[in-house]
């Protein structure tokens, strides 16, 4: 599972709402298609990791895929029946805190239809609408000769 090597601070606050969408990590930048985030949410480490096998898995090891996102957001959990006070809790998980518009995985090396397949097996591991997009073809301007 992804988690930060170092921090500096082991606890955060939490975040509250996500709302907007995402104006950072929006392109397609490594490969050919990419899944992209319908909604706001957070992404637990195992997620990302259960959609990164389901996707590798069904390419059987061809073509390349890139992880967009990283969890570097600590949720912190006080033990059940524990007494009121006495400090924040431990941490429990790492979270990635992903915008509508994030593109979260990409891939190349593949075909479209089994590139389509396996993002969509991805996305039904994670918690928030996902859709696939392939990357724009640079339009060659000019005449005809």
């Amino acid at each position: 599972m992804l988690i930060p090597k170092r921090v500096k601070r082991r606890m955060q606050h939490s975040t509250g709402h996500i709302r907007g969408r995402a104006h950072k990590g929006n392109t397609i930048a490594y490969g050919e298609y990419a899944l992209v985030s319908e909604s706001n949410g957070r992404i637990k480490s195992n997620q990302i990791e259960a959609a990164r096998i389901a996707m590798t898995r069904f390419i059987k090891r061809g073509g390349k895929v890139w992880t967009s996102i990283f969890p570097h957001t600590p949720i912190t959990k006080h033990p059940a029946e524990a007494r009121m006070g006495s400090g924040k809790g431990n941490v429990e998980y790492w979270v990635a805190i992903v915008k509508a518009g994030r593109v979260l995985f990409e891939m190349s090396g593949v075909a479209e239809d089994i590139a389509r397949e396996a993002m969509r097996l991805a996305s039904h591991k994670l918690p928030v609408k996902c859709k696939f997009m392939e990357k724009e073809a640079e339009k060659v301007e000019g005449g005809e000769n």
